[in-house]
């Protein structure tokens, strides 16, 4: 039985990756701050022995864990945030993970954020977590390891859930460090093609709270002075990314070709708020096309990844958004829908976790 640990624990998807790959685990302790998370874990997977809010006032176990997952909150290096950085006091928990990391010496580690986080402070902030945890850095020695350094064998890649088998485009960034006394033989997974479509993951009878209003379908689909501005060709590539006002200024013929498009994950709002309008759809919604947009937090009322349904909108329901991030069915939460987008939002996807933990030797 490996003995494991989490902080930033969320909803448990380390724990179900442990539980797909059928390892058996003790889960030593779990730490999150967040009182609807932590009853949505305790739901699905019971109260840890262990189980404190903050990571500042957690014990470090004495024995060293075979296995240390860590996802400190990214809203400082996200690009939809306003990236502030480490001058954000979220920015930097990086270090509360690492003193653990020297303290308690675990076998394995896991980091896991945004890809914001390679750019931010020109690449300074993503270096400095490097040279705080790194030996060598993706099989690269360090010349001049600080005296400071965990001095882990450190592997690091940017991971996107639709390359493993997950229809969504989420890009997160995985720091993988492996004690300098197991084996340092450590592969990223390879990246396989993507079967599901997001028709997958619909529900096919949803709750009529989940749709757009049509006061709020014909606001966004004309411009200010009321012309018809937004069509959409039903001939779906992938989805969109763009402001609703750039997309209308940048469109000629009041047509959008959404072949000629990357992805919609517009920012457009019901009252304040309503994202990512688009997915890629037909004639029906058991036609859908490719992936959706990235799952965010909905924080706040907003956010909410959102399909197109036979000239209808509507929000993504929680259970779609859980089945993004590769929950299984048996998972359950008695949380309100506005905290379950949260935790859907903030949790990793399980399947890319999984196969990043099948690399390790456990």
């Amino acid at each position: 039985m490996i003995k494991a640990g989490s902080d930033f624990s969320g909803v448990g998807a380390f724990d179900q990756a442990l539980i797909r790959l059928g390892i058996n685990y003790k889960t030593v302790f779990a730490c999150d701050v967040d009182k609807y998370a932590r009853q949505t874990y305790i739901e699905n997977y019971g109260e840890p022995d262990y189980f404190p809010e903050d990571v500042y006032n957690r014990d470090i176990p004495k024995e060293p864990l075979d296995l240390y997952m860590t996802s400190p909150p990214c809203q400082a290096f996200s690009l939809a945030g306003k990236r502030k950085g480490e001058d954000d006091k979220r920015g930097i928990l990086f270090y509360n993970s690492y003193e653990f990391i020297m303290k308690n010496k675990p076998r394995y580690f896991i980091f896991e954020n945004v890809k914001g986080l390679l750019s931010d402070d020109s690449g300074k902030t993503f270096k400095r977590w490097l040279d705080y945890l790194g030996k060598s850095i993706n099989n690269n020695p360090v010349i001049f390891p600080l005296e400071q350094s965990a001095n882990y064998h450190i592997y690091y890649k940017v991971l996107n859930s639709k390359n493993f088998g997950v229809p969504q485009n989420r890009e997160r960034v995985f720091i993988v460090g492996i004690r300098d006394d197991e084996d340092n033989y450590f592969r990223f997974p390879k990246e396989e093609h993507l079967k599901l479509k997001l028709k997958d993951v619909l529900e096919y009878v949803v709750d009529d709270k989940y749709y757009l209003s049509q006061k709020m379908i014909n606001y966004i689909s004309k411009d200010r002075e009321g012309n018809e501005k937004l069509i959409v060709n039903r001939n779906v590539a992938n989805s969109i990314t763009c402001e609703i006002k750039k997309m209308q200024r940048s469109c000629q013929d009041n047509y959008i070709d959404v072949k000629q498009l990357n992805s919609l994950d517009s920012v457009i709002k019901e009252g304040t708020a309503l994202h990512n309008l688009y997915n890629g759809f037909n004639e029906e919604i058991r036609t859908f096309e490719n992936f959706s947009p990235t799952i965010r937090t909905a924080k706040g009322g907003g956010h909410i990844p959102s399909v197109y349904t036979k000239s209808k909108i509507r929000r993504l329901t929680p259970r779609e958004c859980f089945r993004l991030q590769d929950f299984p069915e048996t998972f359950n939460w008695s949380c309100s829908d506005s905290q379950a987008y949260k935790q859907a939002g903030n949790s990793i996807t399980v399947g890319v976790l999984a196969k990043i933990i099948e690399k390790l030797n456990l």
